[in-house]
């Protein structure tokens, strides 16, 4: 099991790369959004911002997300770490029921480029 500083640290590499995407992928990563992304067997939040194409985490708390965030993630910890890494492709994660994602329809217009 990924434990909390995996988890942070793929979200940091995650971050990274939307930051050097370029074209279609880097429009997507530059909305300014709040973000939260649940670890559901840590059974902890990490919650920020998108913005300027970084994924900015402001706070890390445990339980589920305190505030409704613009986007909202909710994965395993093994599973972000795969996603990241590119060992899990996120449409088969998603239609499988692995990883939750949810937010506005405009935004998930935006967000398809990104995966």
């Amino acid at each position: 099991m990924a434990t909390i500083e995996e988890c942070r640290a793929a979200l940091d590499k995650l971050s990274d790369s939307m930051r050097g995407a370029e074209g279609n992928v880097r429009a997507a990563a530059a909305m300014d959004r709040s973000v939260s992304c649940h670890i559901t067997d840590l059974d902890v939040t990490f919650a920020g911002r998108l913005e300027d194409g970084r994924i900015h985490v402001h706070d890390t708390f445990a339980g589920a997300p305190r505030e409704r965030a613009q986007i909202r993630l909710a994965m395993t910890g093994d599973d972000l770490v795969a996603l990241v890494d590119g060992e899990l492709h996120f449409a088969r994660a998603w239609g499988a029921g692995r990883v939750r994602l949810e937010a506005g329809l405009r935004d998930l217009f935006h967000l398809r480029k990104l995966l």
